[in-house]
């Protein structure tokens, strides 16, 4: 099979091509240039990817839960990481927003990303805008 030429991906088209290019090249064998083609193909598809479907940042209340259900932790559980059963309480369902000391607390003992955790918390109790 002969190389297609690598480049940087402007259009849906050129990223839909490099797509099936990719897949053809999957089972390529280990040291061979088709894997070495494979490598090559995935940056440019990579980048097309990161700049046309960015992948946004869980809400604060989403990633705790999240990260509860990864480690097999209940609501009582997070006391210990944010002292009062009834702020837990609160801040899982999106009464109160989080402090600095509370997002530090989480990000050291459940390692959620900071970032993460400094976002303003969506509060889906509340009916959006209507609109125009």
């Amino acid at each position: 099979m002969s190389m297609m030429k690598i480049r940087i991906l402007k259009t849906e088209e050129e990223y839909r091509a490099a797509l099936a290019r990719l897949e053809s090249l999957m089972d390529a064998e280990a040291g061979s240039e088709e894997e070495e083609e494979l490598e090559l193909w995935s940056l440019p598809v990579e980048q097309y990817e990161q700049e046309n479907f960015p992948i946004d940042f869980p809400d604060p209340v989403e990633a705790m839960r999240f990260r509860m259900d990864q480690e097999g932790l209940r609501q009582k559980d997070l006391v210990r990481i944010l002292p009062g059963k009834n702020r837990v309480s609160e801040i899982l369902n999106r009464k109160r927003p989080l402090s600095l000391l509370m997002i530090r607390s989480l990000h050291k003992n459940l390692q959620i990303p900071a970032e993460v955790l400094i976002r303003t918390t969506s509060n889906p109790s509340r009916p959006a805008a209507p609109q125009p």
